[in-house]
């Protein structure tokens, strides 16, 4: 399945944040940073892994729906998008 530009655009934002968020708990950790905010950072830098992650799964779904019989000759029938957004629920 070939992922629209615009999500392909947006996940690589997310992720760029991502990458962002670990480098300051790196430093944050260097620095001696209290415990709860070293968390707080990380939190944040997991929901952005999982917004990334669910809308990748989300343009899946839209993709199913609109084209099922596309979808399942390339090995994304519903039930496997449904398996994947499982996987970050």
């Amino acid at each position: 399945m070939q992922l629209p530009d615009d999500v392909v655009d947006d996940v690589r934002k997310r992720l760029h944040r991502v990458a962002g968020q670990v480098q300051a708990v790196e430093r944050m950790l260097d620095e001696g940073r209290e415990c709860r905010d070293v968390v707080t950072q990380l939190s944040a830098a997991t929901k952005a892994l999982e917004q990334a992650g669910l809308r990748l799964v989300a343009a899946g779904l839209t993709y199913c729906v609109q084209h099922p019989d596309e979808a399942e000759e390339e090995g994304y029938a519903i039930e496997s998008v449904e398996r994947m957004f499982m996987k970050l629920a």
